[in-house]
């Protein structure tokens, strides 16, 4: 089998970047150049593309538990702890982004933040966003976890966590391990609980996304809030 050197110098992925910029590469491509080489029997970018097929993409590929992607051909713990930095730095530049002062004027970004906080998670988590006045990002807090289908959700803690912090507004959201965002009829009923607590103490609850497999959903652009 012939190695990707042996490719014409326009297909080789580094050379591409080189040439084209890191946007002009395929998710294959940018996971080639990371992991540096191949295994026996292919070379990187088909064991790449072959390593995406498996997670169902790069998101999967990078969420994956390190005890998933060690059972892998070729994957050891150095090759799993490069994966886990690179997902790493994008939830913290996502974060670093949320908290400027124009974060939250983009909900595609709280998407995108929420979404690579949660969905390579294994169990139900609930999580709040605190907010000050201005809908800037005070603190991201996981308050509660459960089992792969139910996380209790009690109002009295996040009261007191919104108490703590002087949050004007907050942001709910939480995963669904099976991976259907579709919101439940009790997960509407606990952000009906929870926006009327809020409201006593005058916290606006600006919105409540369910995490899944497929595109998150808005409990706001629903018109469940």
């Amino acid at each position: 089998m012939a190695t990707v050197k042996a490719w014409p110098v326009g297909e080789r992925p580094r050379e591409k970047l080189a040439e084209m910029g890191v946007a002009a590469l395929s998710d294959a491509e940018l996971l080639a150049i990371l992991l540096g080489t191949g295994v026996r029997g292919k070379d990187v970018v088909t064991y790449a593309r072959d390593l995406m097929a498996e997670y169902e993409g790069i998101g999967g590929l990078l969420g994956a538990p390190a005890a998933d992607l060690l059972q892998q051909q070729g994957m050891g713990p150095a090759r799993v702890m490069q994966l886990q930095v690179v997902m790493e730095i994008s939830r913290r530049y996502l974060a670093w982004q949320l908290r400027r002062d124009d974060g939250f004027t983009q909900p595609a970004m709280v998407r995108d933040y929420l979404t690579s906080q949660l969905r390579h998670q294994q169990r139900e988590v609930f999580v709040v966003l605190l907010l000050d006045s201005q809908h800037r990002l005070l603190k991201y807090v996981e308050l509660f976890h459960g089992t792969i289908n139910a996380a209790p959700v009690y109002p009295r803690e996040i009261i007191k966590l919104v108490m703590q912090h002087n949050a004007a507004a907050v942001i709910l959201a939480h995963n669904h391990p099976s991976g259907v965002a579709e919101p439940s009829q009790a997960d509407q009923r606990v952000t009906e609980r929870l926006k009327k607590a809020l409201s006593m103490i005058d916290v606006a609850l600006l919105d409540h996304f369910v995490i899944g497999s497929g595109q998150p959903v808005s409990f706001a652009e629903r018109g469940l809030l």
